[in-house]
């Protein structure tokens, strides 16, 4: 990484840096934590704007509401490129996936 984490919560700011601080290997699953709860939090916040219960988008998706339950859990890791598909559709959306830089340097070949 090019540089700590920062947060604009400075008791964010606290907890990270005591107990992930520098370790890359705390940080990376702190990420991958971080990407699991935004798509999490994106499909509950596009489906409650649209004033649709679980029950409503898993019919529209063609799924069950337990299935959506557990993708706008933010522990959940599973996410599948090809349900998300489904679910942008239904919600009269697209997925676009971005790879960013991680600030790693990688070895190149």
């Amino acid at each position: 990484m090019s540089g700590k984490r920062q947060f604009n919560s400075r008791a964010l700011q606290f907890v990270y840096d005591r107990y992930v601080g520098t370790d890359r290997e705390l940080a990376a699953a702190f990420e991958e934590g971080l990407s699991a709860a935004d798509v999490a939090s994106q499909i509950y916040t596009l489906r409650s704007r649209l004033g649709l219960s679980q029950r409503q988008l898993a019919t529209k998706v063609g799924t069950t509401a337990s299935v959506i339950c557990r993708l706008e859990d933010a522990a959940y890791e599973g996410h599948s490129l090809s349900m998300l598909r489904r679910v942008a559709r239904a919600l009269d959306r697209e997925v676009k996936i971005v790879f960013i830089p991680t600030g790693r340097r990688q070895a190149t070949a």
